[in-house]
């Protein structure tokens, strides 16, 4: 064997031109591979993290403007909701929805405790599933219970960077009381900041804000969770259902599709995937393709060889070399070539990624509304990266194989005598 890789060492420098190109083919075949991979996972990292900001299975509902005249009202009504409302998605689905929740809005409130102060809040008045909906994350404390809801206590959950304007240590801020406006509430806990531009919004019960500021039966927007739908026609179904009936509320069409507005966020994440999909599709076939071509080029580059060494090849079987030791030297030195470039290809594309996570991977956007990372973790697992070099290697190995089958069966005389 070590005679053998002599031998092919020896032929190596002897064509030097001629291996550079059969490597870069192989070399450049996994490193676009691994590259493009990489790169669409830090786009699809990026939206996947985004898409969990929020529950898959809910849906928040608001009130919009009618599209179509309908009993005598003209189009162009703006649809208010209530607790009508609210009643009516609580118990006229039971067999989908599973937790309901509304939610109100209070604008430029200030919060105080002693002489520290945070003014120009938001305080969203909203149910215990409201948690769970935005996946609200609590770094001390406790979220809206149901007993809040139910005997309208003055508690308050505010956000990391509202608790660090009223305290130093904003982990004992739980238990005391702050000033919101003029009324006192209890900070029952704090939650953690996110992206979405909400950091100044703090949360209490719903029905302490409606009871406060004497709002009645307002409901700015319903939120609720939902089970037994997991396709795009069975969302659409049931959302086609659940707005006529909120639309009958106020004698708006059963199909006016402007009346309330529904952010599905089931049938958000379904298009996603199914685009994802598609992504990932895409670059594997560009991928897989850019292989093909270095496949292509390790087998030209074969047959050139094979042809270039036809006499030698007849030398040797005149010299009694057998069809066996005819394959093994030409295939070995397939292998070999592919086998090295395509480590160099595979540990360039790992190479590149890693540069990509170091630099454009954590870079965040601010849209000014909220803030986005559109790139993250561009990498690729080592069982991919692997299993690339290793098909690198066997077509490799394939492409070989066919023009030493061909060279191993030329007879000695006729190999003797070509040119």
């Amino acid at each position: 064997m070590i005679e053998l890789l002599k031998e092919i060492w020896a032929t190596v420098r002897h064509n030097r031109l001629r291996t550079a190109l059969t490597g870069f083919a192989v070399g450049w075949g996994i490193f676009i591979l691994i590259f493009l991979l990489g790169a669409g996972n830090g786009l699809i990292n990026a939206q996947m993290k985004q898409s969990e900001r929020f529950l898959a299975n809910s849906m928040v509902v608001f009130g919009g403007w009618t599209t179509k005249p309908h009993n005598g009202f003209e189009r162009g009504r703006n649809i208010r909701l209530d607790n009508k409302d609210l009643l009516t998605t609580a118990n006229s689905f039971t067999e989908n929805i599973r937790q309901t929740g509304a939610v109100v809005w209070r604008g430029g409130a200030t919060f105080s405790l002693g002489a520290n102060y945070v003014a120009a809040q938001n305080i969203c008045g909203a149910y215990p599933v409201k948690a769970r909906i935005d996946k609200l994350e609590m770094v001390h404390g406790r979220f809206i219970n149901d007993i809040d809801i139910r005997e309208k206590r003055k508690v308050i959950i505010l956000t990391q960077t509202q608790a660090k304007e009223l305290a130093k240590d904003m982990a004992s801020l739980p238990g005391k009381y702050i000033k919101v406006n003029d009324i006192m509430f209890l900070v029952a806990g704090i939650c953690k900041d996110d992206s979405s531009g909400e950091n100044n919004t703090a949360f209490a019960p719903f029905t302490t804000i409606s009871t406060i500021y004497n709002y009645g039966h307002r409901v700015d927007r319903l939120e609720f969770t939902f089970t037994g739908v997991s396709t795009q026609e069975e969302s659409d179904a049931f959302e086609d259902r659940y707005r006529s009936r909120i639309n009958s509320n106020h004698d708006a069409a059963p199909d006016d599709d402007g009346a309330v507005w529904i952010w599905n966020r089931l049938a958000q994440s379904i298009q996603m995937n199914a685009g994802l999909a598609i992504l990932r599709t895409a670059l594997w076939i560009v991928g897989l393709f850019t292989l093909l071509s270095g496949v292509v080029g390790v087998s030209n580059i074969m047959l050139i060889t094979v042809k270039e060494r036809t006499r030698e090849i007849g030398i040797r079987k005149a010299l009694g070399a057998g069809t066996w030791s005819i394959l093994r030297m030409i295939i070995v030195e397939s292998v070999v070539i592919t086998t090295f470039f395509g480590y160099i290809g595979m540990l360039c594309g790992v190479l590149a990624n890693e540069y990509m996570n170091a630099t454009i991977g954590k870079e965040v956007v601010d849209t000014g509304i909220f803030q986005a990372t559109m790139f993250l973790n561009p990498t690729v697992g080592l069982d991919v990266c692997i299993q690339a070099t290793m098909v690198m290697i066997i077509a490799g190995t394939v492409a070989g194989l066919i023009p030493a089958l061909k060279a191993a069966r030329v007879r000695p005389i006729v190999a003797l005598n070509a040119k």
